[in-house]
């Protein structure tokens, strides 16, 4: 799962939503260095990559990708369910998504001063840039896509060609967030019953 994701399956809570976006940016241990409620955020983001690398569709969808990126098919399956999450109008109805955008970003602005630099550095780029909006858009995608290609040290493969795997099977993988999403907010209310302080 990506950013908007993530953030999503934060309903709304500040704390756990902060620590889910930050947690790719804390190694190891270092979550326990954080108040009780981020912690929390970082251990669900944990909990739902585990979930969404395991599940069937994930992996159909990778499937997808892998001859042109190989290893790297995972990072672009994680940005293509954040699309098709944004277009969902059962879960972002009318301009709920830009609103909800805006929701996430202030919620980070306010826990600026315990943001990992890595992450605040990137956090930057997609306020100003309104990624949580532009997933929604092939536009978007495609510009992810070159920022993954850019960042990624041993990823040659231009972003042309993966946006060109994303456009010829748009409506296939289309159907591997339908069937995945709905079981991962499941195992979200069931994970948060078991581990959130009440």
């Amino acid at each position: 799962m990506n950013y908007l994701a993530h953030a999503y399956l934060s309903y709304h809570d500040p704390a756990i939503m902060t620590g889910n976006f930050i947690a790719d940016f804390v190694k190891g241990k270092n979550w326990m260095k954080f108040s009780p409620a981020i912690q929390q955020g970082i251990l669900l983001h944990r909990a739902i990559d585990e979930f969404t690398d395991h599940h069937k569709a994930t992996l159909a969808a990778k499937e997808f990708f892998k001859p042109v990126v190989g290893l790297y098919s995972g990072v672009f399956t994680d940005i293509l369910f954040d699309h098709f999450l944004a277009n969902d109008a059962t879960r972002f109805p009318g301009k709920e998504l830009q609103e909800f955008a805006q929701e996430a970003y202030n919620v980070l602005n306010t826990h600026q001063p315990i943001l990992p630099a890595a992450f605040e550095r990137i956090f930057f780029y997609m306020q100003r840039e309104n990624w949580l909006v532009g997933y929604g858009t092939r536009q978007g995608i495609f510009q992810t896509f070159k920022g993954v290609s850019r960042r990624a040290k041993y990823l040659t493969v231009p972003p042309e060609k993966t946006f060109a795997v994303f456009e010829a099977n748009y409506y296939a993988l289309g159907d591997q967030y339908k069937m995945l999403f709905p079981e991962m907010e499941d195992f979200v209310k069931i994970y948060a019953s078991q581990h959130f302080s009440k």
